[in-house]
């Protein structure tokens, strides 16, 4: 278990570590996507170029498949940009600590608590992160199916009998509480089993590297599937929104 760090300013209470791992997280993709525009070439394209664009032909194609292209091309850096912070905020609670305990006593911004600890934290595994990114998905599913239907858009709230506003305002609730808690308890389940295996005696000897190796490998493919499960759901509900039988 990570320990919380609160940053106070006025009446506000921040989460100091969940920003911190965040501006890591998004430092992380700028690093990323710098890397593979730094040579950027229409000719053959070295291996991160190879890389990025296959991560935007990926999302590319979670969007042909949910929706018309025309209407979902708008979506494409959003969605792409979404993929890689919330894969990358998935991993950083997999990576050691690179500090090495230098920070343990330097007290500003309680800078040594918040790299405390054998292994980094994943922003994700904050229930305030998750929910963050879901109302930016539900914000923007409201506003594209107010942009492409305008106030017809609340019609399918009162069909097929007015009755069901209160079902359709409830599942319009649920959907990002699903998604945030879906990829909050993922993460978070999966720091809990790591720090407990890392607590474990002998872990660094022979016998114990195999296991920590698998387990590391499947918390990879969890953090993988999850940000892809986030950005199809994100592209489904938009899809919902924007296209002319959706209900």
């Amino acid at each position: 278990m990570h320990e919380t760090v609160l940053w106070h300013l006025g009446s506000m209470t921040f989460h100091g570590k969940t920003l911190i791992m965040t501006w890591i997280s998004m430092a992380l993709v700028m690093i990323f996507v710098f890397a593979g525009v730094r040579n950027l070439t229409s000719g053959k394209p070295g291996k991160m170029q190879n890389v990025l664009e296959w991560i935007i032909d990926f999302v590319r194609g979670i969007i042909n498949d949910n929706m018309e292209y025309e209407k979902g091309r708008p979506l494409l850096s959003y969605l792409v940009t979404l993929f890689m912070f919330v894969f990358f905020s998935n991993m950083l609670g997999l990576i050691p600590n690179f500090t090495f305990n230098l920070l343990h006593d330097v007290h500003f911004a309680q800078l040594g608590h918040i790299f405390s600890g054998p292994s980094m934290m994943s922003p994700t595994a904050d229930i305030n992160t998750t929910l963050s990114l879901a109302l930016l998905t539900i914000i923007l599913v409201v506003s594209l199916g107010i942009k492409h239907k305008g106030a017809h858009y609340f019609h399918h709230f009162v069909e097929p009998n007015p009755v069901f506003v209160i079902i359709h305002a409830i599942d319009l609730l649920a959907k990002p509480m699903t998604l945030a808690f879906r990829l909050f308890g993922n993460i978070f389940a999966g720091e809990i089993l790591l720090g407990v295996i890392l607590m474990l005696p002998g872990i660094w000897v022979l016998p114990g590297i195999l296991p920590t190796t698998i387990w590391l490998a499947f918390s990879i493919f969890i953090g993988a599937i999850q940000s892809y499960v986030f950005v199809v759901l994100t592209t489904a509900y938009v899809s919902q929104a924007v296209t002319s039988d959706a209900h």
